[in-house]
């Protein structure tokens, strides 16, 4: 289901995100593998959900990572080929938000979904072919940000050092890929269904508070 381009791009993003994460004057490599372990878990688990609700709505994603050509307004102010901007705003935001140990860009993935042949032949006649509705496209992406915040409500109740890092990892993820800008998970959802984008950032802003100030 996932191939190998997509393992290769999952964990080299994962390796970028674990080490803005930890790095620090008195950088840890356990804490380093710990990080390390739990995104790569959290991305993979979050492409999986998504590609098994894109088989029910008759069709397949490709993930990849998220990059940009336009940088301006005007007219050629785009870059030549995509900025992979999915790999370089973990370290970016490091720098930004350097007191905040940990919090670092997360949303470093996107993807593409295409519907398959006999997902238009279905609507429209076998020689007919149609694009997927936002609806479709939204819930897709909001099955990755919902299967990541239970996942981050079981391992609080699990416990244990890497429970506590696997936990507040989920509800960052799940943060940063909600924010609706460009081609992220958030903005498939906010164009897709305003309302679960609302239902869905509220309960994750309130799982951000939690690990900020209550954990």
């Amino acid at each position: 289901m996932i191939n190998l381009k997509e393992i290769i791009i999952i964990t080299i993003c994962s390796i970028i995100i674990a080490f803005s994460s930890v790095l620090s004057k008195s950088f840890e490599i356990n804490l380093f593998l710990y990080a390390l372990l739990a995104i790569f878990i959290i991305i993979l688990i979050n492409s999986l959900v998504k590609k098994i609700v894109a088989y029910f709505f008759e069709s397949e994603i490709e993930i990849d990572i998220w990059s940009f050509k336009k940088w301006g307004y005007k007219r050629g102010q785009s870059f030549k080929k995509g900025f992979p901007a999915g790999a370089f705003f973990p370290l970016l935001s490091k720098i930004i938000l350097f007191p905040l140990a940990g919090f670092v860009w997360m949303a470093s993935l996107v993807f593409e979904v295409k519907a398959k042949v006999y997902h238009a032949a279905k609507r429209h006649g076998m020689y007919s072919f149609s694009e997927m509705t936002e609806w479709q496209v939204g819930i897709i992406a909001a099955s990755g940000i919902f299967v990541n915040l239970v996942l981050a409500v079981i391992f609080y109740f699990v416990g244990g050092e890497f429970g506590m890092i696997f936990a507040k990892f989920n509800i960052w993820f799940a943060f940063f890929n909600m924010i609706p800008i460009s081609n992220l998970d958030g903005n498939k959802v906010f164009f897709g269904n305003y309302v679960l984008w609302s239902f869905l950032a509220i309960i994750t802003l309130i799982g951000l508070a939690y690990t900020f100030f209550l954990v």
